[in-house]
């Protein structure tokens, strides 16, 4: 049986509720299948832009003021930049997700909290990219007994002052205690 399907081609700003309902009605149940392509001018959010975009992390104030310099520089670049960055966020937290870094992070040994575990990394990531790059490498370099929760939110935060609407986003990594399987292995 031969499967026939149709290519449309629109910028999604042409998107509109009566051409979604003109398709639904047109082909009812068939799938649609989705394919972004970017202006040939774009340019996602780089690694080295999100490390200097940690870097404004503000330790000169205190509790969840740190992040606002940060916040603010994400919710001013393109909204697509505040998805690059929440994938780049999640990517090295989900790198950190290891046992060996576990296992220096202090605390006592009978108690492993993975929530604990998590703004643990977030901490190291908040540190930037050198201190990032030396607990990879050396997961004995581990601060102890320090995190840093608040740089979890700073996508949803920028997301919101930008656009007005709540972050609903799954980044490319699962970054969440034993999510990197690899890490665990022993």
């Amino acid at each position: 049986m031969r499967r026939l399907s149709s290519t449309f081609k629109i910028k999604i700003n042409k998107l509109t509720p009566s051409f979604i309902k003109d398709m639904k009605e047109k082909y009812g149940e068939a799938e649609l299948e989705i394919t972004v392509n970017r202006e040939p001018d774009f340019i996602p959010l780089q690694e080295d832009e999100f490390w200097n975009i940690i870097a404004l992390l503000d330790w000169e104030k205190e509790g969840e003021t740190i992040v606002e310099p940060v916040i603010e520089k994400l919710s001013s670049l393109p909204v697509a930049h505040i998805y690059s960055f929440e994938d780049i966020l999640s990517e090295k937290l989900y790198q950190l997700d290891q046992q060996a870094i576990a296992e220096n992070i202090g605390g006592s040994e009978k108690h492993f909290s993975v929530d604990g575990f998590l703004y643990a990394r977030a901490c190291v990531v908040a540190n930037g990219k050198e201190a990032y790059e030396t607990v990879l490498n050396n997961p004995t370099e581990m601060p102890k007994d320090i995190t840093f929760e608040p740089i979890l939110s700073i996508a949803a935060k920028a997301y919101q002052r930008k656009t007005k609407k709540e972050f609903l986003y799954n980044p490319s990594h699962n970054y969440e205690t034993y999510s990197n399987k690899e890490g665990w292995k022993k």
